[in-house]
């Protein structure tokens, strides 16, 4: 008696978890305090900066998630992208080039990508107009994490991560400043991506982190006209109601006004910002 046919090219195995994620269909589910990464995502869309990963809130049912994944509480979604590249140190995977503080405001003076080469140091590769969009980006959110790891460009509560882990007794130390998740895809190594949007919505006016537009000297022009219009809000309520979700879970429109409304706020400082320093804007590449 013969034995079992072997599987011919039509009935290969199943794909493992693996080799789905990387041919891009897998997703991060994050914790419930991080929803405005969801905001933070329409946010990037509406302003024409096209660098953050897709993000939706969503409620889960599954026999092998742990309760609390699946207790009813919606919890934001992100697109885990396999191009993304990371540094092969253990220690630093978050990166896809490591880079200092001091490093980083000297790659700024020197305007990689436009008078001088993106592959000399100390440029790392990143097109010079890619740090305004993240700039703008980060301190409409407030995300502090990529520039400001250390929480130096304003007064950390006592109970915050940089301030429990020592991070921010090193402000004096600029040499030792780290930037993180500073991030991009292999296949377009000059563009970043960002990763961990969900930023601080209650920070206060008078404490807004201004190191993050430090050593910025031009902005994206289509971005900034947004905030010019005066329309942010309405094209941010359009977008946002898309994710059905994530509308319902902040009140919809009425619970939403709040939060965009702080937002037009930063953007009104930050504009105020780039008029008083004469700062360029340049079209989007």
């Amino acid at each position: 008696m013969s034995g079992s046919p072997e599987p011919g090219p039509d009935h290969r195995s199943p794909e493992t978890h693996g080799e789905l994620c990387q041919q891009g269909h897998c997703s991060l589910i994050k914790r419930t305090d991080d929803w405005f990464e969801v905001l933070a995502f329409h946010l990037d869309r509406v302003l024409g900066l096209n660098r953050s990963l897709p993000a939706v809130l969503r409620k889960f049912r599954s026999e092998i998630l742990p309760y609390r994944y699946i207790s009813g509480t919606p919890r934001p979604v992100v697109w885990w992208d396999p191009d993304i590249q990371h540094l092969a140190d253990e220690d630093n995977d978050q990166n896809s080039v490591p880079l200092s503080w001091a490093q980083y405001q000297k790659l700024m003076r020197l305007r990689c990508g436009r008078e001088a080469d993106l592959r000399s140091a100390p440029c790392v590769g990143v097109h010079h107009s890619e740090w305004g969009r993240l700039a703008l980006f980060d301190f409409l959110l407030q995300v502090n994490d990529r520039l400001d790891r250390y929480c130096c460009g304003f007064t950390p509560d006592p109970a915050e991560l940089c301030v429990e882990n020592l991070l921010h007794a090193r402000c004096g130390h600029t040499q030792d400043l780290l930037l993180v998740h500073i991030l991009v895809r292999k296949k377009d190594p000059s563009r970043l991506v960002f990763i961990d949007n969900a930023g601080r919505p209650q920070q206060s006016t008078n404490n807004l982190n201004f190191r993050l537009v430090e050593g910025i000297d031009e902005f994206p022009e289509r971005a900034v006209a947004v905030l010019q219009s005066g329309c942010l809000e309405s094209l941010l309520l359009r977008s946002l109601y898309t994710d059905r979700e994530f509308w319902d879970s902040q009140g919809g429109a009425s619970g939403l006004r709040p939060l965009i409304r702080t937002l037009e706020h930063r953007g009104k400082i930050l504009l105020r910002h780039i008029r008083d320093m004469k700062l360029q804007l340049k079209r989007d590449l």
